[in-house]
């Protein structure tokens, strides 16, 4: 929010300054054609008209500081390209509808919350609210497409967000709550990148996925037989002997066979267990870098792309009777490349970090659990303590021991 206030003021400005110098040098007389001619060419590049108008004045008499100030706010601008969309939502997960920003290294936490599960850090951002804790969904489908900011969807059916420190991120920690929280009723975990033929199958996954194309050339196989995406697609522009159309088909073609897959297992979206779907799309940067983001083929792989996920988002959805959440991630580029960890057997010991101002270390969020059942189970204990060494401290043997009637008993009779 405060970014998007720095923005809007910096316009302010711009658009003050503008109007300032205008006014001025007609005061002067100095009113020229030069001055009353259109705007530069970056309108149609989509730059705001107030930075326009600023760039105009600077190449004709500006100063530094104007020129500082649009360098500024198309920094600024240019924070918010990537997005992240909420495709479908049941009743009982509240997405709001705002312009609130959120870091892409946050993106499962919200995966998690929305699904009922606890997150390690507090998430403060308003878009997601508290819906109904007794309902929670069934199924959380992800879909993160690289090389794009933003889709044309319809702006009544999708929620959007802007999307700010794009860091390459994971659903995997939400994948280890699944699997470890209900590993008896073994759930549906999968997540793929057809690009890089990686895949992860969980639980039920392996039986209702097991035909599933993970390769390049099993995918290609598909999509050159009856039942595939081609026959119903309208390619336009896209080739079919063309390389990198046949990956961006190819991971449409993905899409295609997950729900047709699941229609046939439909029983495993009627379970009691959570599901996640994670599918990473790269197919529309390649056909970017190949053509070139004006050109005709990348503007209908895009509405091919927009149409294709809509579809998927509709059958997932029904699927799991409307139990369903499905997010969409858009990004550009990532600011640092993706890199899995991994652990070594052998593992070096980290060196103690050293924490300045002798300040104390950051607790996690079970610290307050632990602290309060010692705390309670030590008072309960100390309590009890003191109440029995009382009691007995005032015991009188003669009544409230049977030890010493039996015994008085046992003396009076011999």
């Amino acid at each position: 929010m405060f970014l998007i206030t720095v923005y809007f003021l910096i316009q302010c400005i711009l658009l003050f300054v503008m109007l300032f110098k205008k006014l001025w040098r007609r005061t002067l007389g100095v009113e020229t054609s030069s001055s009353k001619s259109p705007p530069p060419a970056a309108v149609v590049a989509g730059v705001p008209p107030a930075v326009c108008v600023a760039l105009h004045c600077c190449s004709s008499r500006g100063t530094m500081t104007t020129a500082f100030l649009v360098l500024l706010s198309l920094l600024v601008a240019g924070v918010w390209g990537n997005e992240f969309s909420i495709l479908r939502s049941p009743g009982s997960v509240v997405f709001r509808n705002g312009n609130w920003p959120i870091s892409a290294e946050r993106i499962p936490d919200v995966a998690a919350l929305s699904m009922g599960f606890t997150v390690k850090e507090n998430l403060s951002w308003p878009g997601l609210a508290v819906g109904n804790l007794f309902r929670r969904p069934q199924a959380t489908i992800m879909v993160m497409v690289k090389g794009i900011d933003k889709l044309a969807f319809p702006t009544e059916r999708v929620i959007s967000y802007p999307l700010e420190n794009a860091v390459p991120f994971s659903l995997d920690s939400v994948a280890n709550a699944i699997h470890s929280l209900f590993s008896e009723e073994t759930p549906v975990v999968l997540q793929l990148a057809p690009s890089e033929e990686r895949v992860y199958l969980v639980g039920k996954a392996n039986l209702v996925f097991e035909d599933l194309s993970v390769t390049l050339q099993q995918l290609r196989n598909h999509l050159f037989q009856e039942n595939s995406i081609l026959s119903s697609l309208p390619l336009n522009s896209l080739s079919r002997n063309e390389e990198v159309d046949l990956l961006f088909l190819s991971e449409l073609q993905v899409l295609h066979e997950i729900s047709s897959l699941l229609t046939l297992h439909q029983h495993v979206a009627e379970d009691h267990s959570p599901d996640l779907y994670s599918l990473e799309l790269v197919g529309l940067d390649e056909i970017e870098k190949r053509y070139g983001k004006e050109s005709e083929q990348f503007r209908d792989a895009s509405k091919i792309l927009v149409d294709a996920l809509q579809k998927f988002a509709d059958d997932m959805y029904s699927l799991y009777g409307g139990n369903a959440v499905v997010e969409l991630v858009t990004i550009k580029s990532f600011d640092t490349r993706l890199v899995r960890k991994t652990r070594m057997i052998l593992e070096a010991k980290p060196e103690k970090q050293v924490i300045p101002y002798n300040l104390a270390y950051k607790y996690n969020f079970e610290y307050s659990v632990v602290f309060n059942l010692v705390l309670w189970v030590m008072i309960a204990l100390a309590l009890a303590v003191l109440i029995i060494s009382y009691n007995i401290w005032n015991m009188d043997p003669g009544y409230d021991s049977i030890i010493y009637r039996m015994t008085n008993q046992k003396i009076r009779m011999d």
